[in-house]
């Protein structure tokens, strides 16, 4: 068995070698920076807080930590028919057969579970009354993908909750818990229904605003009657860190070896009072015995690069002709793609249900099978272009694509059952996989919200099932074969489907594990980049047994000809993502450059922290606005991290409620950024009862942007930091300074946004203060930014920053420099003495480059 050195903490001079498989060696090539970080209370609390980046980040962390001090921890009991968390009861009437139990000590959080009298395949145990604490649930609507859904109270919580976050302020604390002031914190309870054993739960509440947990298995051979561990609940006064310090746990796939190891460690370190070594070996740990973070995960090259997708461009009609068209339109227009997905429609499929010459009903498309892991006869034998003007391949046009466009990477779709209907079983190229007709069963909990046409095309049709010994099998040959063709990654879509068959299968759990499993092992043989973007796999069972996947989609299809859907695909994808972004990089999806919602779509991806990638037609694009998300290289200005709701967001429906606005806040390397959008009066969320108090698209809805809303932007600042910012409006052009709580006011319609770049103010002596803002013209202006460095002698000071990209460069700078130079190279520039902002001109031509400005002492 091969081994892995590791760094070691300060003070040790050798370094640790631990034996490891190959695969996890391969899959641990990850960046290990120094230093450390070490949270407040780090010692006292559950040790995995990860903060809003990774705990390799550099800094120290000046806001409290999501949990409790040592003094204050007390975990979730259940006493006198309430659950009690942190001294509140949580909820009452608990039922005698609910039980919790605790995964380590001085820890805020627990388990819950339940036990029934007899054996069964699916339960639906109470947990108790919730009432009087806002809340905001991730649910599935239907089969395939969640959405958010806010209340007060346990009839709120919809069938198929995934997540539930509760706020509990200071006036709801009872009898029997640590007394409460008006100026306690506000808290936060999390209730995330986990896999247990072959068992997968949700949650749910009833008309008695009673909370409840279903826990299935999907297989009526898989029975079980006793579930210790199927509702995680953590508390903390952060919602984000609180968030992903429960998805570490929620996440353990080896929970009992892991705790074991924690413990031991976390002992011995706190006896010998090594904290530096606690963080370390508990991220050696995680790094081993969990799914690993989203910020560890290899990332595919295509994030940061931007790129174009067949599908809405020519849906199942896609062929080589019109990909050559939309490349060259767009290379033409100054956004070269680099990155291509080749979608639905390239494979070699055969449809029974499809008559040559007959009309086709509606859905027939999802009943044909996959025949071949080839492509079909519209990539074979075509005209595409070139100096041949032929390709008789896939591989010759990926390649003619590849030199022709400098495309960097090409993907291609296929679904996770091989087809929609899956692999046909009596196909000379595809029988060896044993597959056989099966037809899916949905779970009741999908029955209660909204059908699916492809789900319900696939019960009709029945799915061509892969023998699950045969799985690996099928994957190593489709993907070895695209490999071949010089396919650099796959989009892997339909994942939900494996809830549906796992009867006489081991269930849905079981069944899900062992085909990820096996996927992501062909990922890793044969190509080099975890180069997989999962799609339609919004149910826990997916989420939680993926474990090396880096990109998910995190919403329901974008739909341009659906009207009502724009505001929502923007408000989903953002809240989903609280969840979703702790253990993949939440995919936005596609857009069209030219259409209504545009900039709407735009806007939202220049601050998703996700690749950006469109579906135009070919030459139908919108220049001026693709210009404002691409280089003229074709990179983008990425934000960091899962963009989110911003803490004051989270528990209004900005859909809906007549009145409130979405903010979602990122960070960049040097500055914050804030986007501040009106999805109301567009749409209705879906399996919604209540309609909306405001439905007017005229309508202004004002609210507010502060540099409070971008979280931990301490972080960002380092140091020294006062809290004032430069905040640049990118709609308006306009820099205004402000205090950290200071705030401007924004008024927007609907289907309206704007961004702003959050940029802290640091002195570098007694005289200058400067902030840089980044290329001016982009919508993610800071993301330009890559450092910024102070020197100074007895004559002058200088301040570099260096960056990327080309156009107009901006910074707050509290005096006028004597002179700028880009690249040692002299260069004008314009100092605004009302606004105090620097601006000067980056020409186009280096990928990177140096801007000094020199002040006079």
């Amino acid at each position: 068995m091969p081994s892995i050195c590791l760094p070691t903490p300060n003070g040790h001079k050798t370094p640790v070698v631990f034996p490891v498989p190959s695969k996890l060696a391969k899959a641990m090539i990850v960046s290990f920076p120094p230093p450390l970080r070490l949270c407040s209370s780090f010692l006292c609390t559950n040790p995995f807080l990860y903060r809003h980046g990774s705990i390799l980040d550099r800094g120290t962390t000046s806001k409290a930590s999501v949990c409790l001090p040592a003094a204050a921890v007390v975990a979730p009991f259940i006493k006198d028919g309430a659950l009690r968390i942190n001294g509140r009861e949580a909820l009452t009437g608990v039922p005698e057969n609910v039980v919790a139990t605790y995964p380590l000590a001085d820890s805020p959080a627990a388990f819950l579970g339940a036990v029934s009298d007899r054996k069964d395949s699916r339960h639906v145990f109470k947990l108790g009354v919730l009432r009087n604490h806002r809340l905001l649930c991730l649910f599935r609507f239907k089969i395939f993908w969640m959405v958010p859904r806010w209340g007060t109270s346990g009839s709120d919580v919809p069938f198929e909750t995934q997540m539930l976050l509760l706020e509990v302020t200071h006036d709801l604390a009872v009898d029997g818990g640590p007394s409460r002031t008006s100026h306690d914190p506000t808290h936060y309870i999390l209730f995330l229904p986990v896999l247990d054993g072959c068992f997968r739960s949700s949650l749910q509440g009833n008309s008695s605003d009673e909370l409840e947990f279903c826990i299935e298995s999907g297989d009526p051979a898989t029975i079980e009657s006793q579930f210790l561990e199927s509702v995680f609940v953590n508390y903390g006064e952060d919602p984000f860190g609180l968030m992903k310090e429960s998805m570490m746990w929620a996440s353990s796939k080896y929970r009992e070896e892991y705790l074991a190891l924690l413990i031991k460690c976390y002992r011995l370190c706190v006896k010998k009072k090594r904290q530096v070594e606690v963080v370390y070996w508990l991220t050696i740990i995680s790094i081993f015995q969990l799914a690993i973070p989203n910020l560890l995960l290899q990332k595919p090259g295509i994030l940061d690069w931007f790129g174009w997708c067949t599908w809405d461009a020519f849906y199942f009609d896609v062929h080589p002709k019109g990909i050559e068209d939309g490349l060259k339109s767009l290379s033409e227009g100054g956004t070269p793609p680099k990155f291509l997905l080749i979608d639905d429609g390239w494979q070699d499929t055969r449809n029974e249900f499809q008559k040559e010459g007959e009309p086709a009903a509606e859905g027939s498309q999802y009943g044909a099978r996959l025949v071949s892991v080839k492509e079909n006869y519209k990539f074979k034998g075509t005209t595409g272009g070139g100096s041949t003007g032929k390709t008789t391949s896939l591989k010759d046009f990926v390649t003619y694509v590849k030199e022709t466009y400098r495309i960097k990477y090409v993907y291609c779709w296929h679904a996770l059952m091989g087809y929609w209907g899956g692999v046909d079983p009596d196909a000379p190229e595809t029988k060896k996989y044993n597959s056989k007709i099966v037809y899916p069963v949905q779970s009741p909990g999908n029955h209660s919200h909204l059908r699916d046409l492809t789900m319900d095309c696939m019960e009709k049709y029945g799915v061509g099932m892969i023998d699950p010994s045969k799985i690996f099998e099928y994957y190593d040959d489709q993907h070895s074969y695209l490999r071949s063709q010089n396919v650099d990654g796959v989009k892997v879509d339909v994942q939900n489907v494996l809830e549906t068959i796992g009867s006489n299968n081991g269930g849905r759990v079981t069944l899900t594990r062992r085909f990820h499993q096996a996927l992501e092992k062909s990922i890793s043989r044969n190509f080099k980049d975890n180069s997989i973007i999962c799609c339609m796999g919004h149910n826990t069972d997916s989420i939680y047994s993926s474990k090396v996947s880096s990109i998910t989609r995190a919403s329901d299809d974008y739909m341009p000809r659906n009207l009502s859907s724009q505001t929502l695909h923007v408000a989903a994808v953002t809240f989903n993502s609280i969840f979703l972004g702790e253990v993949m990089m939440p995919d936005w999806d596609m857009f069209y450059s030219l259409h209504y919602a545009a900039e709407f779509h735009a806007t939202a991806r220049a601050i998703g922290g996700c690749g950006v990638y469109i579906s135009d037609k070919p030459n139908q694009h919108d220049f001026e606005l693709l210009r404002k998300l691409v280089l003229p290289d074709g990179s983008v200005l990425r934000a960091k991290y899962p963009g989110r709701p911003t803490h004051d967001c989270l528990f209004n429906d900005p859909v809906m409620d007549g009145k409130s606005l979405l903010k979602i806040w990122n960070h960049n390397k040097l500055t914050g950024i804030v986007g501040i959008f009106n999805c109301q009066g567009a749409g209705l969320w879906p399996s919604i009862k209540v309609q909306s108090t405001a439905m007017l698209e005229e309508t202004y809805l004002t609210g507010h942007v502060s540099p409070c809303d971008v979280e931990y932007l301490e972080d960002v600042a380092g140091d020294g930091w006062n809290g004032d910012c430069a905040v640049y409006s990118f709609t308006d052009g306009s820099l205004s300074r402000l205090p950290k709580n200071g705030s401007l006011d924004v008024s927007l319609k609907s289907l309206q946004s704007k961004l702003y770049t959050i940029s802290p103010i640091l002195s570098y002596n007694q005289k200058i203060q400067f902030a840089p803002i980044g290329l001016m013209k982009m919508y993610n202006s800071g993301g330009a930014i890559e450092a910024v460095d102070f020197a100074s002698d007895l004559s002058q000071c200088l301040i570099r920053i260096n960056g990327k990209g080309c156009g107009s460069f901006g910074a707050y700078s509290s005096i006028k420099p004597k002179i700028c130079t880009i690249n040692s190279t002299v260069e004008e520039f314009m100092f605004d003495h009302n606004s105090s902002l620097l601006t000067l001109i980056i020409p186009e031509g280096g990928e990177f480059w140096e801007i000094c400005a020199f002040f006079e002492v």
